[in-house]
């Protein structure tokens, strides 16, 4: 008799509802290590009831100490940024969950392949960027010489910025953004956030000034409801970050609506971080 043949396990992509059970549930095996990552971070496949995915997984025990970050876990804000992504109804985040692992308690985040050739950053000469794009600052560029910095005009990349805005995003980076072949974006590492001083550092400033869009106005609406006492968004962010850090959220989003505007650069911290991608 011959061995029954064996069914492959079927992938799961972001958007498949099934994706956060699998994380969570899932047989975590460790592939190797993400050496350019400052903190471990481990590259794993994650298999359950038939489906697998590949993932990342960055344990609490890897964590190098953040003087400026002395409260929770980079996990914990990893997580609490996809909640809060979610709360948005833009999916900007990739299915995050916390959970145990190989090497304890940790960040499982499902892995994005980026779409190759897709353009969201550039260096261009001239004082003003082309149609399309928007200005961010001036870079050296070497032997003398600066170019301006751009970024793509594009409707993904305006909500990512609004979502930083709100989780005072303090390291939005350029490798940080990966575009996917169906037309997604999606942001990564997302540890250093939430603070409760303003340490919004980032290379979308594209829009710095500008009336926010209805849409996002609307979703600001939304997460101020769920942020109020006894909210949904505010009991799924409890176990993850700070009460004080939760307080400062909702006062962002606060003001945000207030304003009407997306922020400006702030002439106290670095506007942009380092490197920039």
């Amino acid at each position: 008799m011959s061995a029954p043949e064996r069914i492959p396990p079927r992938s799961v992509t972001a958007v498949d509802p099934a994706a956060r059970e699998l994380l969570a549930e899932g047989e975590l095996t460790v592939r190797g290590r993400i050496r350019e990552a400052s903190n471990a971070a481990l590259y794993c496949t994650v298999t359950h009831d038939g489906r697998e995915a590949a993932c990342v997984y960055k344990p609490v025990a890897g964590e190098r100490p953040l003087w400026d970050f002395p409260d929770g876990t980079l996990a914990g804000r990893e997580v609490a940024a996809y909640e809060v992504s979610e709360a948005t109804g833009w999916g900007l985040v990739p299915p995050t969950v916390l959970r145990d692992g190989p090497y304890g308690e940790g960040m499982c985040q499902l892995w994005i392949d980026p779409a190759p050739g897709a353009e969201l950053l550039a260096l261009v000469d001239g004082e003003e960027p082309e149609p399309g794009w928007k200005a961010i600052g001036f870079a050296e560029v070497g032997a003398g010489r600066t170019a301006l910095l751009v970024h793509a005009d594009d409707a993904r990349l305006r909500r990512l910025a609004v979502l930083d805005a709100v989780i005072n995003n303090a390291d939005r980076k350029g490798g940080h953004l990966l575009p996917t072949g169906d037309g997604r974006l999606y942001g990564i590492d997302h540890g250093v956030t939430f603070n409760v001083e303003n340490k919004l550092r980032t290379l979308l400033w594209g829009w710095a000034g500008e009336p926010l869009t209805q849409e996002a106005l609307d979703v600001l609406d939304g997460l101020g409801r769920a942020l109020t006492d006894g909210g949904a968004l505010a009991a799924r962010l409890a176990p993850l970050i700070t009460p004080a850090e939760i307080d400062a959220t909702r006062a962002r989003v606060d003001a945000l609506r207030t304003a009407g505007r997306h922020p400006e650069p702030g002439g106290d911290w670095p506007a942009i971080p380092w490197p920039p991608v």
